[in-house]
């Protein structure tokens, strides 16, 4: 075999590696999540077979610079969200808790994408003094059932907290309100969103130190076509750089 044709069987076999790559990228992504969890993620008005908010825009932002096209869509409410997700039947989930059961069908991207601060909200006439969790032990609180908290919090409300599940923010506001229960817990964005839609901002208080902070991550199917290490890695890369860039 003379030189030339050794240079190029070299070469090609160095090209290999990036041809491979090139062909392994996903270049169209379908997404979904919960259809109820504004700012993050709703279902958007003028259609209603896509969701909008906040981690929409996220990911269409860096799925942009890396030349993927996404389309976030609708697919029922949170548990239809994440069984179409874990099937394979949609590649990716925008706002899944980190959980044990989560680690058999997904692959979780971090850092989240976004840190959801859970915090107790009082009224503002309230004599409730709330520095740390201990502070609210004997006192009864409300909590949304579509709330997401970590594993560990959870356990720890569930042994050492006297909350009451209402079926959304604003039945747990209007309980609190109505004096009912004591303090709401609230993620920070959803519990003002709520609050100013109610027009009683002024009537309550969102103390400053988060009682809990779940991540709400992108996460692949284990069974998306889209599964494969330089979609992972350039997505971990860009929750990376986006809270850096503000």
């Amino acid at each position: 075999m003379d030189v030339r044709k050794v240079s190029r069987l070299l070469l090609g076999l160095a090209l290999i590696p990036l041809l491979s790559e090139a062909a392994g990228k996903c270049e169209r992504l379908i997404v979904t999540g919960s259809p109820d969890a504004p700012p993050y993620l709703w279902r958007d008005p003028a259609n209603p077979t896509h969701l909008i908010g906040a981690s929409a825009d996220l990911l269409q932002h860096a799925a942009e610079e890396l030349g993927i096209k996404v389309e976030v869509l609708y697919a029922g409410k949170r548990s239809q969200a994440q069984d179409e997700v874990r099937t394979g039947r949609m590649d990716m989930l925008l706002d899944a808790p980190l959980t044990l059961a989560g680690l058999n069908s997904l692959d979780y991207i971090h850092p989240p994408l976004v840190r959801n601060d859970y915090l107790v909200w009082t009224r503002k006439d309230s004599a409730l003094h709330y520095e740390t969790p201990a502070d609210l032990h004997g006192h009864t609180g409300a909590l949304s059932e579509k709330a997401r908290l970590t594993e560990s919090f959870d356990a720890f409300a569930q042994r050492q907290l006297t909350l009451k599940p209402q079926p959304g923010l604003t039945q747990a506001f209007q309980k609190l309100l109505l004096g009912q229960v004591e303090y709401v817990l609230a993620g920070r964005y959803a519990g003002m969103a709520t609050a100013q839609t109610l027009g009683i901002a002024d009537d309550l208080q969102a103390h400053s130190q988060p009682i809990d902070q779940p991540g709400l991550f992108l996460a692949v199917s284990h069974d998306s076509a889209c599964n494969e290490p330089w979609l992972r890695g350039q997505l971990a890369k860009k929750m990376t750089e986006l809270p850096a860039s503000g």
